[in-house]
């Protein structure tokens, strides 16, 4: 393993959000159907900017392998037709867990701190140079592991979850690995200063910074000390 390999592997396995409270809570059964609820809708959000994360990293590349590749990621989200990829997955979660999809939607619910931390990431990647922007998506390293034990967690914890509500997360099983491989020997093959490296580095810590400011958000408002902004989804009692 490089170097540069080892440092990025030691900030995942410090600040990837698999470490956060809240997910403890999440998987291991201890949250109320409102606190689920409140991840999912929280979570479309993320889910629904990650095109628009991928499309602007495509558009300022001239590169056409790169945009060739980076595609995938487009599909997996957006699906080749409507009602299928990862956002449309997305939403039979939240369907499932009952929640009305026009409001999820219409992003009325959201968090301000999911909202601004989300934005933060979109615009990151269209506005840093190309090699951190890639090096922002290596969380997906990670993933696989927080994948497998969130669904058997959920599955095993809350009676109103089923595997065909977290369906999104099977083929992320598999593209997430793909995807990080790409990215990292790309990351690897140009991070060649000691100043490169450095801005790689803290690329990924941005990124493990913005989905762990989401989970604190979601603790502080719907767990403990349970304030929820103004105009955020109120769970049903």
């Amino acid at each position: 393993m490089s170097d540069i390999e080892a440092r990025l592997r030691a900030i995942g396995a410090e600040r990837y959000h698999a470490n956060h409270p809240f997910h403890g809570l999440l998987h291991g059964g201890k949250l109320n159907r409102g606190q689920v609820q409140a991840w999912a809708l929280n979570r479309y959000y993320y889910q629904s900017r990650i095109p628009l994360k991928d499309a602007a990293l495509i558009a300022r590349t001239p590169d056409s392998d790169i945009r060739r590749l980076w595609r995938q990621r487009l599909d997996d989200h957006d699906g080749v037709a409507p009602g299928d990829g990862g956002i449309a997955r997305w939403l039979k979660l939240t369907d499932g867990l009952g929640l009305d999809r026009a409001y999820v939607l219409s992003e009325a619910g959201i968090l301000p701190a999911t909202k601004f931390a989300v934005d933060a990431y979109v615009a990151f990647v269209r506005e840093r140079p190309l090699l951190e922007a890639i090096a922002s998506s290596l969380t997906e390293m990670f993933s696989p592991g927080i994948i497998s034990n969130r669904v058997s967690g959920m599955l095993a914890g809350y009676d109103f979850v089923t595997a065909e509500t977290l369906s999104y997360f099977n083929a992320r099983l598999s593209q997430a690995p793909r995807d990080a491989d790409w990215a990292l020997a790309y990351v690897k093959q140009h991070a060649v200063t000691a100043e490169l490296q450095d801005a790689v580095a803290n690329a990924l810590i941005f990124k493990c910074n913005v989905l762990w400011a989401q989970l604190d958000a979601l603790h502080h408002a719907y767990v403990a000390p349970g304030m929820i902004p103004p105009g955020a989804f109120v769970p049903a009692p």
